[in-house]
């Protein structure tokens, strides 16, 4: 597969999508590592738009690993209650606070293989913080899973696999671009023909003299 051809269609996803300045993302724009982490924890199986205001309201009370670590769980319950599985999700922020402030000295750790140790933290979440926190790592999501396989850059359906076969395809200083771009496409374009439709123009994208 020829990488720069690649490139472009990224490129094409891309100018596709909402600004960063039109659509925030879960994990963006915190004020530090830890509230990166939990915010994107928080966004599994949903919506940023729910995420990121009920995130903003914990952190306002719970700004750092030690404080959150110290909250009752019923408080934590309280607070994050709009998100999907929020019982779990308390549960496991709370732990994994502790565990950072036990166990690391209350910084989050920056490898992915302390990072997966954490309560709530799988590969996807790992991954996303340490793209947000400047490392070249891909994390794959329903998006991220869907487009590349619709768009013909994998075959497989294991998210471990997908992720395999997208750093064999676009050079590291790609990988941390993949998930912001491919899920603001896909959150752009919410109607499934229409953003089909568009994946296949994109599929058509010919190496660009530019990437």
């Amino acid at each position: 597969m020829n990488p720069h051809k690649k490139i472009s269609q990224l490129n094409q996803l891309r100018r596709l999508a909402k600004k960063p300045k039109e659509l925030r993302l879960a994990a963006e724009s915190w004020r530090s590592a830890f509230q990166i982490l939990i915010a994107t924890i928080l966004s599994a199986r949903t919506r940023d738009e729910t995420t990121i205001p009920i995130a903003e309201k914990l952190f306002k009370k719970y700004p750092n690993a030690k404080s959150l670590s110290k909250a009752p769980l019923s408080a934590i319950q309280k607070i994050i209650r709009p998100v999907n599985f929020y019982k779990n999700k308390s549960k496991n922020i709370s732990n994994c606070a502790k565990d950072i402030v036990k166990n690391y000295n209350s910084k989050v750790p920056e490898d992915i293989n302390e990072l997966i140790k954490l309560p709530g933290v799988g590969r996807k979440t790992a991954n996303v913080f340490l793209s947000e926190v400047g490392y070249d790592s891909i994390g794959v999501d329903t998006h991220v899973s869907h487009i590349s396989q619709k768009i013909g850059w994998t075959k497989n359906k294991n998210p471990k696999k997908i992720e395999e076969d997208l750093k064999k395809l676009f050079p590291k200083r790609y990988w941390a671009k993949i998930n912001l771009t491919l899920v603001r496409f896909g959150k752009t374009h919410t109607n499934k023909k229409e953003k089909d439709d568009l994946i296949n123009q994109v599929k058509k994208v010919k190496q660009s003299c530019k990437t």
